[in-house]
């Protein structure tokens, strides 16, 4: 069996809020909550547990998430229409842009709980050794 990535729990002030927030922006649904945990799942299996922790505990994180030029449209018209500050780079210095490296298209905005959320249609390309 291969390794892969199953689950992961993410820290939020509120888990409901930020599950519904990050399963809107991609299309995707709210799980039942189970436990502490507001579960949301990708495409490929990976399970986001979003679980509620007191807000001076969150230390920010980034989730990069591969998505299709369509699923990217959709996502990108969601983050414009509920008017999400949004940048082409991660240290938010290319305010209101979208950036295309690698071929495709990528955008980075944050998440009710201040972690880096990012989109992407195209993987980074990672030098092999």
């Amino acid at each position: 069996m291969s390794v892969e990535l199953n689950h992961t729990i993410v820290h939020s002030r509120d888990n409901r809020e930020s599950a519904a927030f990050l399963a809107h922006i991609l299309g995707l649904e709210v799980g039942s909550e189970w436990g502490p945990f507001v579960p949301v799942v990708t495409g490929n299996g990976v399970t986001l547990d979003f679980a509620a922790v007191p807000a001076e505990s969150i230390v920010m994180q980034h989730y990069a998430f591969l998505v299709s030029d369509e699923e990217f449209d959709a996502a990108f018209e969601r983050i414009e229409r509920a008017g999400i500050t949004y940048f082409a780079d991660p240290h938010g210095r290319q305010l209101g842009e979208i950036n295309h490296h690698h071929g495709g298209r990528g955008v980075y905005f944050l998440d009710p709980a201040g972690h880096g959320m990012e989109i992407i249609t195209r993987p980074y390309a990672i030098p092999q050794p």
